[in-house]
């Protein structure tokens, strides 16, 4: 399994807008954005933006600034634009506790910056958390050892709560 990386969420802000590095950074910080999402610094920012501009998702382009030096403004790619549908269309998501808390809650996030409906997203989500939680259930009752059955019980709650929240998301996501 990868790392979990920023690159798609960052290349979901600059869809829905060009932006400059501390514009983008501040959407990593502030808690009623991405702040509670992700702990970014600015030097991994800064690393993720020169990445994705060597991969050519991003064009990075020189902008006259009012109060000092120009910036860098970033602008999304064709290239970028379609890695980032495909991340927002991910057939089968990640079950991973840390993964449905950092790329689902991104995903979510990016969709609505977008204007783009969630309904989908948290449709495959429980889905594949689902499909998780059934597989895992079925090797607990075949558990050879107690420390076995703990693990995958733990698994197993974990999962359950997730498909909890999950409907939770539905209900919030449908009233706003």
């Amino acid at each position: 399994m990868s790392a979990i990386t920023p690159d798609e969420t960052v290349l979901g802000l600059l869809a829905a807008q060009a932006r400059h590095g501390y514009q983008l950074l501040d959407c990593f910080q502030d808690p009623r954005k991405l702040g509670r999402v992700w702990k970014l610094s600015t030097s991994q920012l800064y690393n993720v933006l020169k990445r994705l501009e060597r991969e050519g998702a991003i064009v990075g382009c020189e902008v006259a600034s009012e109060s000092g030096p120009p910036r860098t403004e970033y602008t999304l790619s064709a290239a970028g634009q379609a890695r980032l549908s495909a991340w927002l269309n991910e057939p089968n998501p990640s079950s991973s506790i840390r993964r449905v808390r950092v790329e689902f809650l991104s995903r979510l996030f990016i969709a609505r910056a977008l204007a783009l409906p969630t309904s989908a997203i948290v449709h495959r989500q429980r889905e594949a958390c689902l499909r998780e939680r059934e597989r895992l259930a079925a090797e607990h009752s075949m558990a050879q050892s107690s420390i076995e059955s703990l693990t995958l019980a733990f698994v197993v709650e974990q999962l359950d709560g997730v498909l909890r929240w999950l409907s939770t998301c539905e209900t919030l996501l449908a009233s706003n």
